[in-house]
């Protein structure tokens, strides 16, 4: 039994390709594995909190030297990283924004990216040599785009700040296997956005 943890980071609701994706993908999975658990996290029409000065402080001081007050700052951060260290397997639906990721999903990654919660240097000091802390995850990223091209080797791919620097920030975190499928040419409309449509939900129904 998995643990799956859908996350969703469309600004938009019923109109979100996204939110399509990751329900589509939650019916496929149950069919296919009744026995596992879904949550969710909402990081698009529900605000996460940026980190800010009060986060920095508590997150650097260790956690036997944190007194009551500066313990505050991350409060929120714990609950979101013993929400995400629980889950097995994640599912990311998030559109394309300016050529990269919406704030709020941006804003969430911030509340993840701990040392020694779910990252560390190496050597326990900056020395460039990060270690993921997060072991045997499996995650996918169901993203939405305006225009196509932004995989590899093609044409747009080094406008691709969306699903690159997700595959990174989480890699980072420990989390190595991941598929990313991509639903493009939303802008085009029409027969063309029918056709990306077909093929993307018919490689959902495959997973």
């Amino acid at each position: 039994m998995n643990k799956v943890l859908i996350i969703n980071a469309s600004v938009r609701n019923e109109k979100s390709h996204s939110r399509k994706l990751t329900h589509f993908f939650v019916e496929n999975w149950k069919k296919k594995n009744p026995e596992d658990i879904f949550s969710y996290r909402e990081v698009g029409l529900k605000e996460v909190p940026a980190i800010n000065e009060k986060w920095i402080a508590s997150a650097f001081i260790p956690t036997k030297d944190r007194t009551e007050e500066n313990q505050t700052g991350v409060e929120f951060s714990d609950q979101l990283i013993k929400e995400f260290k629980e889950h097995t397997i994640y599912v990311i639906g998030t559109p394309m924004y300016n050529w990269s990721i919406p704030s709020g999903l941006k804003s969430y990654i911030d509340q993840l990216m701990r040392i020694n919660e779910t990252w560390k240097f190496r050597s326990g000091k900056p020395d460039g040599d990060y270690v993921g802390l997060l072991k045997d995850k499996k995650m996918f990223i169901l993203s939405s785009r305006g225009d196509t091209g932004y995989g590899e080797n093609e044409k747009n791919e080094h406008m691709n700040f969306q699903t690159t620097y997700l595959k990174f920030i989480f890699g980072i975190m420990g989390i190595k296997d991941i598929s990313i499928i991509s639903l493009d040419n939303e802008e085009f409309g029409g027969e063309i956005f029918e056709n990306s449509k077909r093929k993307i939900y018919q490689k959902l129904e495959q997973i």
